[in-house]
């Protein structure tokens, strides 16, 4: 008689958080509703940033979670590198087949994690994203975003309709914490180092407390900090457009025809500015800048 050990895949829920302990708790909560039938093991780790207000909970409903544990961080590094450092720490520590990265406000939506844990039970370990085909914020947001899209689209060749909320192999994982990019921003690492990905679609969700900390200086920011890892694509489609715009107003040159090419110095600046911010040597050494890990389970 032949007896066949089936094993199930471990599934990491990985959490960056800041001073949104309400949002953490329900997001949890639902988390576990959303997994009892699942057939694998999952767990969470949540990075706090280093919040200036308490972020542990009692969480009463956790029996279909692994593990829950909290990694407080001594200062705070911001969205991408808490991620980054998260992806570190599990790569290290941890035994585990896939990561799936989720903001803690509940606009990533838990009902959607069963999505990529059906494709990831199949046999080949493929990265899975969340690709948004609806978004809940305003009008004004929305249009901010396709011009984001656009921008990013123009200026870099690359079309990206994913954000944190995927599901990575363990290979992934390795490549992201190879690749210094990592440390600036997470959708744009991840769309250099890995060309083959299933995308599923994903509908973006509601706080659930409180607005939206994505201001629009912020998404100013990310989508600059999106450019900046293909600079080198960047600046050659900005010296040709450069070129054929110069052709193009030389008789008819002023203050007016000029903004353009003005804008388009800033930019450069300003992704040139960011692209500082990518260091593989911080991101080698970022587990330094864990003050303590709490197991809440």
């Amino acid at each position: 008689m032949c007896w066949f050990k089936i094993t199930m895949k471990k599934y990491i829920i990985l959490i960056p958080i800041y001073n949104d302990r309400e949002s953490l708790t329900k997001l949890i909560e639902n988390i576990n509703l959303e997994i009892k039938d699942f057939n694998s093991k999952v767990s969470i780790i949540v990075v706090n940033d280093a919040s200036s207000q308490q972020i542990i909970d009692n969480y009463p409903n956790t029996e279909n979670i692994e593990s829950i544990e909290i990694i407080n961080m001594k200062e705070n590094r911001g969205h991408a590198r808490c991620i980054a450092s998260g992806f570190k720490y599990i790569f290290e520590k941890k035994e585990f087949d896939y990561v799936i990265p989720m903001d803690g406000d509940g606009e990533d939506r838990p009902e959607e994690i069963k999505n990529f844990i059906q494709l990831a039970e199949q046999p080949e370990d493929q990265t899975i994203v969340g690709e948004r085909t609806k978004r809940s914020e305003s009008l004004f947001f929305k249009l901010c975003y396709q011009v984001h899209k656009i921008l990013t689209l123009v200026f870099t060749g690359q079309s990206i309709k994913f954000g944190n909320f995927t599901c990575l192999s363990k290979l992934t994982i390795e490549k992201m914490l190879n690749e210094k990019a990592t440390w600036n921003s997470f959708s744009a690492s991840l769309k250099k180092i890995e060309k083959n990905f299933i995308s599923v679609p994903s509908i973006r969700g509601v706080r659930y407390f409180g607005p939206s900390k994505m201001s629009f200086f912020n998404l100013l920011k990310h989508s600059l900090s999106i450019i900046s890892v293909f600079r080198k694509t960047v600046l050659i489609r900005s010296a040709l457009f450069v070129i054929f715009y110069i052709l193009l107003i030389k008789s008819n040159a002023s203050i007016v025809t000029s903004l353009p090419l003005v804008l388009l110095l800033v930019m450069i600046y300003s992704i040139s500015t960011l692209a500082l911010r990518e260091n593989i040597n911080e991101l080698d050494n970022c587990l330094k800048n864990i003050n303590n890990i709490e197991k809440v389970k």
